[in-house]
Parts: C-alpha cells; structure tokens; sequence
C-alpha cells in the first residue's frame, strides 16, 4: 500500500494550484497528483483558441509547469492514471492499476467533460469534442484535409474554435439556437454588432436552429437541423455544453446535481476532503446564495487557496469576483462579475464601431457586470473594486 499525506485528483490547473499551495506552507508532506491523460498537465483553455489558429502549434508551450518543476517540488505525478474507487471513511483510493493509496486529505479537481448530445450519430468519425490537447490535435489535423468545419452551439468554446479556425483559413459554419452571438452575456445591440463581425469573417452562421442529428454510415456527411434542413459536411466540432466529472463520489453527499457542496473553505462536509474548479459549488460572498465556476482562473485561485487549508497553517475563506476572458479575432474580451440576474440598465464607454468599448450591466442601480472589448487591465481592475464596493457595502 502506498501512502501519502495530500491526494490530489485531478492535474489540471485547478490540481496543480493545490499541490503549489500546499508546498507553500508544507515542504516536506508526500504528495500525490493523479491525471488521467499521457500529457504533462497543461492549459486547456488555450486549446479553442491560439493552438488552432496556429500554422506550427508546440504543445509544449501549453504545458503548466515543466517536468522539472515536479521532481523539485517533490510532487508524485502519476499521468494516464485514473482513481477507480474512493473510500472517504477509510481514506483509501485504489488506482486502475490496482494500487490502493492510503491518504490523510484529499482534493478532488476532476473537472467537467463535454456533453455528447442524445441525438443520432453523436459518436460518428468526424464528429469532435474539444476537451483534451489530443481532440485539438485531431481537429486541427482533421480541419487541414476536409474542406470545411462546422461548429454547433453557441457558448465560449464554439465562437472562440470558430474565430480561431476562421484564422486559420479554414471554411467554417457555426449553428446555433440563438438569435444573436453570445446574447446571454451581452446586450441586443452588441451581440448584433457581434455577430454581423463574424460574418465579415465569412463565418456562414446558422442561427436559431437546433441540432436533430448527424448523418453517415461510418463517417459524417451532413447535420441536420430540426427545422428539417441538411448541412452538408464532413467534419463537424459539437460544443454544446459540459457534463460534470463525478462519477467517482455518485451517491455520496459529494456529488449533487450542480457539482460538489463545498464551505466558505472549500471544504465538503466530509472533513479534510475539498473541492477545486469545475465541480467545486460553493457560497458566493460576494452577491450570496451559491456559484458554481468553470474557468481557469477560478481552479486556479481556489487551488492555491485550498492547498493552504489542507496543511492547516493557513485557513482562508474564498471570496471570488467571477473573471473570465476571451480572444475573438482581434478582440480582446474580459468578463467581470455576475450576469445571472437580467440588468435594469446599462451603460456603454466607447465604440463598437472602433473595436474598443465597455459595456456596464447595472441591477437595481448597482453596477453588478462588466463587459470590456479590447480595454486595459487598468480600467477592468478598477471595474472589479466597484463592483466589490458595491456588494460589500450592502452585507
């Protein structure tokens, strides 16, 4: 049996922020950091972006940390290993090499995976779910031979693999239920002005319409819509939604329907077992009730934060202004605070016209969200202490 004081679960972002945290106030505590892929943990969210857009992509330079970094820190990493069973009363994980761990603490940061559609064909040749350095590589080798690629939904993922392989000189088509590109998190007029730049990009876009299907027998030839219309293609990226990885705490009070209930400390209510990134669900301090975040810069501050708490020689709260950012061509975006709540009013700074404005989201006459294009770090730090000032004043 092998033993080991700290479990981490999970090498992404969110999973190497807890192993760093922990090394920051524990230096000598065994370490385990289990991973499910061959590749050295790297940051997925440049896989929808610059990687697809590049004539000559290096892997290497997604990588997190490089080998090194490991052995120094004295971390365990253990690549295309999966933890097949976890006994929380016990602290025992067995390992699909059949290995059992035996573990004082333990993070979970499994992360989400894409959602596969019930629809026919899901699963034909051709058909691509972007999670992994692998799916970007088929994309990219895969969008090279077929004349063109089509794109079906509508969120961050879609329109940023669009932009960036519209870059790429690639023929691309994107299908979507909605009206206008990315409306939920815009106003009408920015996300028209929105969409009519990606059709200036010759992104020929299919809006509100929904996916019925894919057809072929062994490969795909077309997509159908429900309105009854026949995409021609036959390579298609399906970026619908994610599906939380939590099949490995089912039926326990760690996985519920919107992720894993974590405290103030990131802590679930099994003692010394926390969660990180995509799973963790946990109390919103800022505008209340509970917030579930999947974006790196999130796993990563709660990884610092909860590999902290784990050693017990610092016990911090998380509090978190959601950020988030995005590359459409050459639009640069930034994503500040909430847009859960439909805005009473909002401003904006600047053109559209000129690539550079900000729009502010404001509910009950107070600033709750930003929308920056193109803008500095400057004015959205500055956007952030406003919206915090805000929320603060009102506890």
């Amino acid at each position: 049996m092998i033993t080991r004081d700290y479990l981490v679960i999970g090498a992404g972002v969110g999973g190497i922020s807890v192993c760093e945290g922990i090394r920051t106030y524990d230096k000598r505590g065994r370490i385990m950091l289990v991973g499910n892929e061959n590749h050295l943990p790297y940051h997925r969210v440049s896989l929808s972006k610059a990687f697809l857009s590049a004539k000559r992509p290096h892997p290497e330079e997604l990588l997190v940390e490089p080998a090194e970094w490991y052995e120094h820190h004295k971390i365990d990493l253990r690549l295309n290993t999966v933890v097949t069973q976890l006994n929380l009363e016990r602290r025992l994980a067995v390992l699909n090499n059949g290995q059992t761990v035996e573990f004082n603490k333990a993070c979970l940061a499994t992360g989400s995976r894409p959602t596969r559609p019930l629809v026919a064909g899901a699963n034909l040749g051709n058909v691509i779910y972007l999670r992994t350095l692998a799916d970007a590589l088929a994309l990219r080798e895969m969008a090279e031979l077929e004349s063109g690629v089509l794109i079906v939904g509508g969120g961050f993922i879609a329109v940023e693999a669009a932009a960036a392989l519209r870059q790429a000189k690639r023929k691309v088509g994107l299908l979507a239920r909605e009206q206008h590109l990315w409306q939920a998190m815009l106003d009408r007029e920015t996300a028209a002005w929105l969409t009519e730049y990606f059709r200036q990009h010759e992104v020929n876009l299919y809006l509100q319409e929904s996916l019925n299907g894919f057809e072929g027998k062994t490969v795909l030839k077309n997509v159908q819509t429900k309105s009854g219309d026949r995409i021609s293609t036959a390579l298609a990226l399906v970026a619908v939604g994610t599906d939380l990885n939590l099949e490995l705490v089912r039926n326990t009070p760690l996985s519920g329907p919107k992720g894993t209930p974590v405290t103030e400390y990131l802590e679930t209510d099994e003692k010394g077992i926390y969660a990180v990134g995509d799973i963790a669900l946990y109390p919103d301090r800022l505008f209340g009730g509970v917030r579930r975040v999947d974006h790196w810069d999130n796993a990563r501050q709660q990884g610092l934060l909860v590999g902290a708490n784990m050693t017990g020689k610092k016990r911090q709260r998380y509090d978190y202004l959601p950020s988030y950012t995005s590359q459409l061509f050459d639009l640069k975006w930034q994503f500040l605070g909430d847009f859960t709540l439909p805005p009473t009013r909002f401003e904006i700074d600047g053109s559209r016209e000129k690539k550079k404005f900000a729009l502010r989201f404001f509910h009950n006459e107070k600033l709750r969200g930003a929308v920056l294009c193109n803008r500095s770090e400057d004015e959205a730090e500055e956007i952030k202490k406003t919206i915090r000032a805000a929320y603060a004043s009102s506890k």
